[in-house]
C-alpha cells in the first residue's frame, strides 16, 4: 500500500494461519504455479529491495507516483526487472533476480503538482504568484480562502507536458514498463506541509514524498484537474500499447466517465443475434464481434505471455486493471460490454478491500466478475516475506469466493496476469 494508506488500513498477522476458520489445516499453497503480484510500492522501503529474489512471488508490478519514485523504479527495474518474454513463462528460478515489472505514473494525490501547460490558460507562470493561484484552480477549498502560507509550503508546479515526455522516455527504456499508478480520488486530501515538529518524526527508512505520519489539510484536489492529468497519460499509454493501472476511490463513475471519453468512436460493433443468424445463413465460421478480442488486429495479443505486440497507436490504453477496486457490483458492468474496445481487469488487495471494512462488497464484485478479469495484487509498500502473505491470503480468498479448487486458482489468475501484462 502507499504511504498514504498506512495509517488507515488494518495490516494482516504477521505470520498467515495454517488453519481456516473451521480448525482444518490449509492446502499448502501452490506457488510453483507463479504468483505475481499485479500492484505494489515497494520502491516506498527501498530496504526492503533486496529481499526481492528471495520471495515466492514470481513477479511483483511496482508502481511509481510521484516526482521521487520514479527513477527508483526504473533503476531496480535495471536490476531485478524481467529481461524478455519466457522470464514470465519458465519455472521461478530460485536465483533469479529477474522478479519485476516497472509501471510509471502521476498519482491523483499529486496531480496537483502538476500543471497543464498545453491549455489555453494555463495556471501557472512561474512566478511567486502564478504558484498561489495555481493551487487556488486547482486544490478546494482555494488555500487563498483560508491561509496563503499553505500553497507557499508546496512544491512548484511542474509542466504536465515535460513528466509525459520523462515518462515517455521511461516507457521507451523499459519495453515491458505499464503506465501507473494514476487515477482519480475524490476522498484523498493533502497532508499539512512540514514544520519542525514534523520533521523530528520523519522515518528515514521511507522515500520522501508521502504523508509519513502528518495530519491531513482541509484540502482536495478538485476532479477536473485530477481528469486532466489522469486523460493525458491514459492517451501516452494507448499511444505506445502500454496497459495502465488506475485507482478510483469514491469517484467509480467518474473514473468511468473519463476513461470512456477515449474510446468514444472506437467502439466495437455487437451484432445482434438476429443479425447473427442472417449472416450465419451465407457465412461459414463466423463469429460475431462480441467475441473478438478487437476489429483491429493490431491489438490482438497472444494469451500464451509472449512479449506485447507491436500496437498501432491509439487515443486509450488496450488493457486496464482498476485496482483494489471498490466499487458495488453493479459498477462493474459497464466495463464488461462487449463494445469496449480496452480489456478491463479488477486486482484486489487484503489491506484495502477487506482491510477497510468492505470485505462483503469485494466478494459481491468478485462474484460477478468473468473468471478471467480478476487479478491479485498486495498494494504493500516494502517487498519481502510479508508482501508474500498477503499475495497469498488474498489468492487463497479469491478462489474460496469463486469455488475454485487452490491450485485451479492460482493458474486462472496466472493466466490473467499474463493476458492484462502481454496482451
Amino acid at each position: 500500500m502507499c504511504q498514504q494508506h498506512s495509517g488507515n488500513a488494518e495490516s494482516p498477522s504477521s505470520e498467515l494461519s495454517s488453519k481456516n476458520d473451521s480448525g482444518t489445516p490449509l492446502e499448502p499453497f501452490p506457488w510453483d504455479v507463479g504468483v505475481f503480484d499485479a500492484h505494489c510500492h515497494p520502491t516506498d522501503t527501498m530496504a526492503s529491495i533486496e529481499s526481492i529474489p528471495n520471495m515466492k512471488a514470481r513477479v511483483l508490478t511496482v508502481m511509481s507516483t510521484r516526482s521521487q519514485d520514479q527513477e527508483l523504479v526504473s533503476d531496480i527495474a535495471s536490476r531485478h526487472g524481467l529481461q524478455e518474454d519466457k522470464d514470465i513463462t519458465i519455472p521461478s528460478d530460485p536465483l533469479s533476480e529477474n522478479r519485476l515489472i516497472p509501471c510509471f505514473g502521476w498519482h491523483p494525490w499529486f496531480s496537483y503538482q502538476l500543471y497543464d501547460d498545453l491549455s489555453p490558460k494555463p495556471t501557472y507562470d512561474g512566478t511567486s504568484s502564478g504558484k498561489i493561484s495555481h493551487y487556488d484552480e486547482v486544490l478546494a477549498p482555494s488555500p487563498s480562502s483560508k491561509d496563503v502560507s499553505f500553497s507557499e509550503g508546496l512544491p512548484d508546479p511542474r509542466p504536465l507536458s515535460e513528466f509525459l515526455r520523462e515518462t515517455r522516455s521511461l516507457l521507451e527504456k523499459h519495453p515491458l514498463a505499464l503506465v501507473g499508478e494514476v487515477g482519480l480520488d475524490k476522498a484523498f486530501r493533502l497532508p499539512q506541509n512540514w514544520t519542525s515538529t514534523y520533521e523530528t518524526q520523519r522515518d528515514d527508512g521511507l522515500t520522501p514524498g508521502g504523508r509519513e505520519g502528518r495530519q491531513l489539510s482541509l484540502h482536495r484536489v478538485r476532479m477536473p484537474h485530477q481528469a486532466t492529468v489522469l486523460q493525458a497519460q491514459l492517451r501516452l499509454a494507448g499511444e505506445m500499447g502500454r496497459a495502465v493501472s488506475v485507482h478510483g476511490v469514491q469517484a467509480h463513475g467518474i473514473v468511468y466517465d473519463t476513461i470512456s471519453q477515449l474510446w468514444k468512436g472506437h467502439e466495437k460493433k455487437v451484432t445482434s443475434r438476429k443479425e447473427q443468424k442472417q449472416i450465419a445463413k451465407g457465412a461459414e465460421n463466423f463469429s460475431s464481434s462480441s467475441e473478438d478480442e478487437s476489429e483491429d488486429e493490431s491489438y490482438v495479443g497472444s494469451s500464451t505471455g509472449k512479449k506485447p505486440k507491436k500496437l498501432s497507436p491509439k487515443p486509450y490504453p488496450p488493457r486496464i486493471c482498476l485496482h483494489s477496486f471498490s466499487g458495488q457490483a453493479e459498477s462493474v458492468k459497464p466495463y464488461l460490454h462487449p463494445s469496449l474496445p480496452a480489456k478491463i481487469f479488477f486486482s484486489f488487495s487484503i489491506v484495502i478491500n477487506w482491510g477497510t471494512g468492505g470485505g462483503d462488497k469485494t466478494e459481491e464484485v468478485i462474484r460477478a466478475l468473468p473468471d478471467d478479469r480478476i487479478l491479485a495484487e498486495s498494494d504493500l509498500h516494502t517487498a519481502g516475506e510479508q508482501m508474500d502473505q498477503y499475495l497469498e491470503e488474498v489468492h487463497r480468498k479469491i478462489c474460496e469466493i469463486k469455488g475454485w479448487e487452490l491450485r485451479n486458482g492460482v493458474e486462472q489468475l496466472s493466466r490473467n496476469y499474463r493476458e492484462f501484462i502481454f496482451g
